[in-house]
């Protein structure tokens, strides 16, 4: 069994739902310098890629990928692509095999839609249709293309990109996109 980095206790977690709105309302509220600061690095090329490749800002592709699968590594917050979120219980492994493996494990036991997989934390039961094997999701350029493709068709003409950041996970709008 693949062991995980940083995987947490046991004690009792707030549910996903919660936690996603939380976080957008961090990056929606802190979006102003949180971009800026983004601004100021240059997303690694492959974010770069992916993002020109869907019409995306690379900062805004960076910024999702940092929100979803951050982990701290030296001092640093970076994109861990080995990134699993099992029913709202993250879980980072040293390598893809392991976090194949832990993927088929969570799939075994626990519903696909509560399941979101690499960089971008692409949900496996809701987007069944962007792969073929689920252990797809945890190829680094594979999700990052799938990640920079759901703010894309999410976002319309002339609308803040913020906007459609906070329709990331939750494509039917509503309150808590809105936060």
């Amino acid at each position: 069994m693949a062991a995980a980095i940083g995987t947490p206790g046991r004690e009792r977690r707030p549910s996903r739902v919660a936690i996603r709105c939380a976080s957008t309302a961090l990056l929606l509220a802190t979006g102003g310098w949180a971009l800026a600061a983004l601004a100021r690095e240059v997303p690694p090329p492959a974010y770069q890629l992916a993002a020109h490749r869907a019409d995306v800002p690379a900062a805004v592709l960076y910024a999702v990928a940092l929100q979803e699968s951050g982990a701290m590594l030296r001092g640093r917050l970076i994109p861990w692509p080995w990134t699993l979120n099992v029913a709202g219980t993250p879980q980072r492994y040293a390598t893809r095999a392991g976090a194949c493996a832990g993927l088929h494990r969570a799939l075994a036991r626990t519903p696909a839609n509560r399941i979101d997989a690499g960089l971008g934390q692409v949900n496996l039961g809701y987007h069944t249709h962007r792969y073929t094997q689920p252990c797809e999701l945890l190829d680094p350029y594979r999700n990052l293309a799938i990640a920079a493709e759901i703010p894309r068709e999410q976002h319309t003409p002339g609308e803040d990109w913020l906007l459609a950041i906070g329709r990331y996970h939750r494509p039917a709008g509503g309150a808590p996109a809105a936060r």
